[in-house]
């Protein structure tokens, strides 16, 4: 019965759950470990997006005989030149819209309350249910746009704060940089013969699965944040800039992603203009469908193979259980779960087969 799979699998999750369970009720000994966990955890999740980034310029390099700290060297001259155009070229005109919009709440707030009275006036017919539902509206909307300028402000306080972490982001991805290849070969050292090999081979899945879901990600937000500035620059909606960079962010989370970026262009382009509302419409489905034909398949393909609903369902759930980070890591997390997984299968697959042979 041992053997069994699902002895194993059961075994497995009580054991999890032990020690969960043993980690909140001692954590007085963990604490000082999750304090430091808590530190490094963005700085090297930064880090290992700019690794991934990183690597293939890396590679090029040193195909052209540039040697290791000489490609380091170049890779971090032109992450310095990119940060000083955000800083020097985009930072400016960013900042400068956020103050508006800042300015601008208090009269977002009225048109918010002339609009949804102007909805009570002619709705006066309405059965009472429909009338509450309508008040409830209003106060939530009104409560979100009074806190926006907060939340922004906030915001901007935590990205100052945020500075003085990223200075370990410099010190992680030179160590990744320097002393990437040398990883599977430390883990690997202490097994040897099948399990060895299978063991590298469940690592290399994770790593490409990795720089997939990454690279494709960041390439293919990058390229629609810029069609959908393109188009709001066309249209002439406010706020050009930052609506696309907030989509620049967002579009990073798959499926959700630009429903969550569309929101508030949508909601600033119907209080510049209603007409506008059509075409904020109208450039975010252009942009989504130069993306979802065209830009999505040619970068991604179909390897990370996760079927949308999969995906909608465990971004709900981590949203839940994690927030916003949660959002962030599920569907690589999912995929990189999912190759541990199927590697497990078929090592289990290969070894029943050759025990069938000897018998």
């Amino acid at each position: 019965m041992t053997r069994k799979l699902w002895f194993q699998v059961g075994v497995g999750i009580l054991l999890s759950l032990l020690i969960i369970k043993f980690v909140v009720e001692v954590n007085w000994v963990f604490s000082p470990i999750l304090v430091v966990l808590q530190t490094i955890f963005i700085p090297l999740l930064l880090s290992g997006v700019l690794f991934y980034i990183a690597v293939p310029i890396q590679t090029f390099l040193e195909n052209k005989k540039v040697p290791r700290w000489g490609s380091i060297s170049i890779i971090f001259l032109l992450l310095i030149a990119v940060i000083w155009v955000a800083i020097a070229i985009v930072g400016p005109p960013i900042t400068e819209q956020v103050n508006n919009l800042i300015i601008n709440a208090p009269m977002i707030v009225q048109e918010v309350n002339q609009f949804f009275i102007q909805l009570l006036e002619q709705t006066g017919s309405l059965p009472k249910w429909a009338k509450e539902s309508i008040d409830g509206a209003t106060e939530y909307l009104n409560t979100i746009t009074v806190q926006f300028g907060k939340w922004v402000v906030q915001f901007l306080q935590s990205v100052i704060q945020g500075t003085i972490i990223l200075v370990l982001v410099p010190f992680f991805l030179i160590f990744m940089l320097k002393d990437h290849e040398k990883f599977v070969p430390f883990v690997t050292q202490f097994f040897s013969g099948e399990t060895k090999k299978w063991l590298i081979k469940t690592l290399k899945d994770i790593d490409d699965v990795l720089s997939l879901y990454i690279r494709g990600q960041v390439l293919i937000s990058t390229i629609l944040a810029t069609l959908l500035f393109i188009g709001y620059l066309i249209i002439g909606l406010n706020f050009a800039l930052l609506l696309s960079v907030f989509a620049l962010f967002m579009n990073i989370i798959p499926f959700i992603g630009p429903w969550i970026a569309f929101i508030p262009a949508l909601l600033i382009g119907f209080f510049q203009d209603p007409m506008m509302v059509v075409w904020v419409s109208l450039t975010t489905l252009i942009a989504q469908q130069i993306d979802s034909n065209l830009i999505t398949p040619n970068v991604m393909g179909k390897t990370l193979n996760i079927h949308p609903l999969t995906i909608i369902t465990i971004l709900f759930a981590a949203g839940s259980l994690a927030g916003f980070f949660g959002i962030l890591l599920a569907v690589p997390g999912y995929a990189v779960g999912k190759a541990i997984i199927s590697n497990v299968y078929d090592k289990r697959k290969a070894i029943k087969e050759a025990a069938n042979k000897t018998m």
